[in-house]
Formats: structure tokens, sequence, C-alpha cells
């Protein structure tokens, strides 16, 4: 089956368990299940086949802790089968320790300290810091799985009278677009509405994610 045959992973299934590997390339992605809908569309886009890809839970967004010992055991049960792994998390609330584990390892990682800054590119994101210290940021999976990672883990669907003390010192919520699409942009809005948040949409594409996978060359 082809690329351009392969249906989008389900949502929840990316949230829960994450993505097995498939295809026959020479280079494996493992990434995060937030980013497993935006690396098979640029697959797809650029002919890719060269890299296959697995992902670990989304839900690790929530739990930093394990994503280290989980990269650490898939890159550890995919090794033989591939000519080079590539990690696709940046820093993700680790504390450098994934960092230090990919190089005891020998492979490689997307820069940046999160995917809101290789979304928006690293060193635009790096130039706005000091500005956007009060933003909040969603990315189109965040948008889509709001209740799953926000509402839920939170309390807020419980507990409403919580929202100002987890969000009373932010100022607004920017929603990084991967894509043009009205429907998700009207959901982020209401995502800003709930939160009692201005409301901000930027364009930001793949960005770095799209040049740091672009670099991967076939052999």
């Amino acid at each position: 089956m082809t690329d351009h045959a392969t249906p989008l992973p389900d949502l929840d299934q990316l949230t829960e368990t994450g993505l097995r590997a498939k295809g026959a390339g020479s280079i494996l992605l493992i990434a995060c299940g937030a980013l497993a809908r935006e690396i098979l569309a640029l697959k797809q886009a650029n002919g890719w086949t060269h890299l296959d890809l697995t992902c670990l839970p989304a839900k690790y967004h929530l739990y930093p802790e394990k994503i280290t010992a989980a990269v650490r055991e898939s890159v550890a049960r995919h090794r033989d089968r591939y000519d080079r792994i590539f990690v696709v998390y940046a820093d993700c609330g680790t504390g450098g320790l994934l960092q230090a584990a990919c190089a005891e390892m020998g492979v490689e990682m997307v820069a940046g300290p999160h995917c809101y800054s290789f979304f928006e590119g690293n060193d635009a994101f790096a130039a706005k810091a000091d500005a956007e210290f009060t933003s909040f940021y969603l990315t189109d999976f965040l948008v889509r799985q709001f209740d799953a990672f926000i509402m839920k883990p939170m309390g807020l669907d419980r507990h409403p009278e919580l929202r100002d003390m987890y969000f009373g010192n932010y100022e607004k919520l920017v929603y990084q677009a991967q894509t043009d699409d009205p429907e998700l942009t009207e959901k982020a809005r209401a995502c800003a509405g709930i939160l009692g948040l201005a409301f901000e949409r930027r364009y930001t594409g793949y960005g770095d994610l799209k040049t740091a996978l672009a670099d991967l060359q076939r052999p």
C-alpha cells in the first residue's frame, strides 16, 4: 500500500498508543504521536519513501519524565532494522535528558526546546520569546485534542472555576496553524474563549520540521 492510500491515523490512537513503524525505508523517525499527521503529510508531499515513522504516545506531553526512557527503548527495538535513526522530539520538558540520551546512543534529534519552537522556526520563536511570555500555544493536533490534553487533565471539564488559577497570568492563545483549515481555526478560537484569552492565529506550516526531515537524504 502506498502513502497515498494510507488513511490518517486515529487521533485517540496517536494519543494513547502511538504508531507502529511501517514501510521499507532506510531511515526511521521516532516521533511524538502529536507530530504523526504532519510527518506523514510531508512524506507524502515530497515522496520521502526512504523515511519510515514510528510514534510514541502523544500523551507523554503530559508526562515528559517518560519520554527519554521510551525513546531509548524504541531505539533499541528498531536499531538493527535501519541504517539511521532520527528522533523527532525536541527537548519537550526532559531538562536535557533526551539530548544526552540521544548523544549516548549515537542518534540525532530535531533541534529546539519544543514543537512550538520548531513549528514557528527556532530562530523566530527565540526572537519573540520575551514579548510572548504570557502566550499559550496550540498546534493543529492540540486544537483537535483540546479536551484530552487541556480540559480533562487540568480538571476544567469538571471544575471550570479553576480556569483563572491556571490561565490567569496568560494574555493570549496563539494557534500555530500547520494547515489552512477554517473549521480548525474556529475551534481554536473557541478554545481561546473557553480559557478567557485573546486569540491569534499564526500560520507556521511545518517550519523547521520540514527542513530537518528534508536534510535526511536518501543514502
